[in-house]
């Protein structure tokens, strides 16, 4: 059984459910992130099944999917003003219990640690509330933005993945697989530094580059359903 919706909370970062009313700075920001950003876009193939044609049938089809326990699509705000997504995606259950999580952020608030935080706290939420086993990650080798973010985490790389993804309009593309240690005692968010350098590298979202993040034993994390009391605390 699903728990979304869930809010998670860190100082002045939350992490929500897209929405609605999330249209027009989602549209903004992927505008102005346009070029940032496409390189790095999963595109799908000619001849299979098309993307929602409006942000409204998005966050509709993500709904459903989130109800159903297959996809978890987080809103990632700074100070109430939304910034990106992380999206918990492919999520496989019964002996499995596994995932994939991509990102993206707004270029101007790239380099301040925003987006590690982001991930830590979305692996910590799989790992010790949804009770997933096994994380990945995937990034294309050049996306180097992208790449400080697991590496900040202390995420380990466990092999490449020839054909792993369609990005950019372009055929498969080889990529790095990366994963999470579910080993760690206190889960993710303590490999962010507390002070992360200002880092601006060529891409601002991931794409075939993949790293695997097992979960820990012993969880640190929590969530609940009612929005002014869902918090995570590092």
């Amino acid at each position: 059984m699903s728990s979304w919706p869930v809010w998670l909370t860190a100082g002045d970062l939350t992490l929500r459910p897209l929405a609605y009313r999330d249209a027009r700075a989602w549209r903004s920001a992927r505008r102005r992130n346009a070029v940032w950003l496409k390189p790095w876009d999963a595109t799908v193939p000619p001849g299979t099944d098309a993307r929602p044609a409006s942000f409204r049938s998005l966050v509709w089809r993500l709904n459903r999917q989130a109800r159903r326990d297959l996809t978890y699509p987080f809103a990632i705000d700074v100070d109430g003003r939304f910034v990106g997504q992380v999206t918990v995606n492919n999520v496989v259950r019964g002996s499995a219990q596994f995932a994939s999580v991509g990102y993206w952020l707004d270029r101007e608030y790239a380099g301040r640690g925003i987006m590690p935080r982001a991930v830590a706290m979305v692996i910590d939420h799989c790992f010790f509330t949804a009770g997933l086993h096994r994380i990945e990650i995937a990034i294309r080798p050049e996306n180097s933005n992208s790449l400080r973010v697991v590496e900040k985490l202390g995420i380990r790389e466990v092999g490449y993945a020839p054909r792993f993804l369609h990005i950019d309009g372009a055929g498969a593309t080889t990529g790095s697989t990366r994963s999470p240690s579910r080993s760690a005692p206190r889960g993710c968010r303590p490999g962010c530094p507390e002070r992360p350098g200002r880092h601006r590298g060529r891409g601002g979202g991931t794409g075939p580059n993949l790293r695997l993040h097992e979960a820990p034993a012993q969880w640190t994390s929590t969530s609940v359903r009612c929005r002014n009391a869902a918090r995570v605390r590092w």
